[in-house]
């Protein structure tokens, strides 16, 4: 099974990034054909209501959750924002990379696909790929 970054999730929506469009497209069709994907939803809200260049309007992004939903979600509790932030010290990661990585690691998978950290690496049994 496979975690994506909001990231990923993200540039699926945003035609503004053309190349990066396509690519994460593939990757949510691959994921949903498969029924492989995990991701939590509270950042992917925020950013495509708010930071992309050209925003999509709330209730699309409502309902593209809605639909994502089907997938497997993590919510992270206060255990994963602590070990978070030890792992943001112990690997000098964002803080919010961090918290991904625990949430996939918590989910069990062994990919996390994210734009965000260094492709290849390893954390713990968990591996980091960038796809763009």
């Amino acid at each position: 099974m496979t975690f994506l970054d909001t990231n990923v999730l993200v540039y699926a929506f945003d035609k503004e990034e053309s190349d990066k469009h396509k690519k994460a497209q593939d990757i949510l069709t691959e994921c949903w054909n498969n029924r492989s994907g995990t991701q939590v939803l509270q950042e992917f809200y925020v950013t495509v209501t708010r930071k992309l260049a050209k925003t999509l309007p709330r209730q699309e992004a409502r309902e593209i959750i809605k639909e994502l939903s089907a997938w497997q979600i993590y919510q992270p509790t206060p255990a994963d924002i602590i070990a978070a932030s030890e792992l943001e010290e112990k690997h000098s990661l964002s803080f919010w990379d961090a918290l991904i990585v625990v949430a996939a690691q918590n989910s069990g998978v062994t990919t996390l696909i994210s734009e965000d950290m260094q492709d290849g690496r390893q954390i713990g049994a968990l591996k980091i790929t960038n796809p763009f």
